[in-house]
């Protein structure tokens, strides 16, 4: 792996889901030696768990496990997110399972046994692929681009400065582009252990209106928020 790509995945989490002990000790050992931080699991349920409380950047997961299988997890993650990049990794070469793999978007599909140079090689594609994903363009409107490493919206090129709960409403809305998002996620993620009242929500909703040029905000009555 190029260096520069190895500085880059030291900043960088990995969730591993496999129900192999043997298989995932040796790999999660290895992949600590590069990435920030790597999390194991050893069935699909408990990978999904762990997917949605730390939001890994990378997702590595065998297809047959207990409780969830890996085909199932991805489908589950792809829900709700199109962005982070996974790489599926099977005892098994069976061609509808590569078909189904294929139509879920991941990075890579690892056949096992897979050495240190396979897994590397389909990491550093996964790595690329982050880098493109930390600025992210609104799909009903190309013209607004946030960056997530740097926490700016623009909007033709022209900054749009938003506080610290109108850019946490902002990152809900853009990580989930197709679809709504409830209430309930919005007190999780934006106000946190904050209470959300009903004026409190529609206030914020009312500035960040005001600072964007054009209305992309809808709001379902009763129900969420999403991008028009």
């Amino acid at each position: 792996m190029k260096k520069e790509l190895l500085e880059k995945l030291q900043n960088l989490t990995i969730l591993y889901a496999e129900d192999e002990i043997g298989i995932r000790k040796n790999i999660t050992d290895s992949l600590r030696y590069y990435a920030k931080e790597v999390f194991e699991a050893s069935d699909g349920e408990e990978a999904y768990l762990i997917y949605k409380d730390k939001k890994p950047d990378i997702i590595l997961s065998d297809i047959h496990m207990p409780k969830m299988d890996g085909i199932e997890l991805v489908k589950k993650i792809r829900e709700e997110d199109s962005r982070t990049s996974i790489i599926m990794i099977t005892a098994h070469t069976d061609k509808n399972y590569l078909l189904e793999a294929v139509e879920l978007h991941m990075e890579k599909y690892l056949v096992k046994p897979i050495d240190l140079d396979q897994l590397l090689t389909a990491l550093e594609k996964c790595v690329e692929q982050v880098d493109k994903n930390r600025e992210v363009t609104l799909k009903t409107d190309p013209d607004y681009s946030y960056d997530y490493d740097n926490k700016a919206l623009t909007y033709k090129g022209q900054s749009i400065i938003l506080n610290k709960k109108e850019m946490l409403f902002f990152e809900v809305l853009i990580s989930n582009q197709n679809h709504i998002i409830y209430y309930e996620e919005l007190q999780e993620k934006v106000w946190n252990e904050d209470v959300m009242t009903d004026s409190a929500l529609r206030s914020l909703v009312r500035n960040l209106r005001k600072k964007l040029p054009t209305d992309i905000i809808y709001n379902l009555s009763g129900v969420g928020y999403k991008f028009v």
